[in-house]
């Protein structure tokens, strides 16, 4: 890419985990930036109420995001003292099983890794915990990307938040 680019600028981004209840100061401004992240993607970007958005879920989660060492020129502001937030999931248990949820990516940082990375993160905690499967519900523009990860569909399409959705999981086993 050319110099001065979006991958330029993300340099060698890391993701961080957070739980959803947390009391320090660094974790919380991770957290808070993700939250940020989540709003600009599916309450702006996409155009989801922000009541479907949040569900009431996230103090029980664990929350992945992936932090770059600089903003991006071309995004708003939304990072923490010492870096930025350029892609955001949450992972929740659900009988013996890790349901990745939120899986949002600043736009500008779109098809550069960033949602391998997290993903990649995301299957390794559940792995950690003795999980069987990720499952997930994928927009269906998404599932390309999913399947290149492993991930199989299941079932039929159906319609989430007014989005086009596609079940899909991956086994750890």
């Amino acid at each position: 890419m050319a110099e001065g680019s979006a991958r330029d600028e993300l340099a060698t981004p890391r993701v961080v985990e957070v739980e959803g209840r947390v009391a320090d100061a660094q974790a919380r401004r991770a957290l808070d930036a993700s939250f940020d992240l989540r709003r600009a993607v599916f309450v702006d970007e996409q155009g989801i109420a922000a009541a479907l958005e949040w569900d009431g879920h996230d103090a029980t989660s664990r929350h992945f995001v992936a932090l770059a060492p600089v903003p991006l020129s071309s995004e708003a502001p939304g990072g923490t003292a010492r870096a930025y937030a350029i892609g955001t999931a949450r992972m929740r248990r659900i009988a013996g099983q890790a349901r990745a949820e939120r899986v949002a990516v600043r736009r500008a940082a779109r098809r550069l890794g960033v949602g391998r990375l997290l993903m990649r993160a995301l299957e390794a905690r559940a792995r950690l915990e003795g999980l069987e499967a990720v499952i997930l519900h994928a927009q269906v523009e998404a599932v390309p990307f999913y399947t290149s990860l492993g991930y199989a569909v299941r079932g039929e399409p159906f319609v989430e938040a007014g989005i086009d959705h596609r079940d899909m999981v991956l086994r750890l086993a």
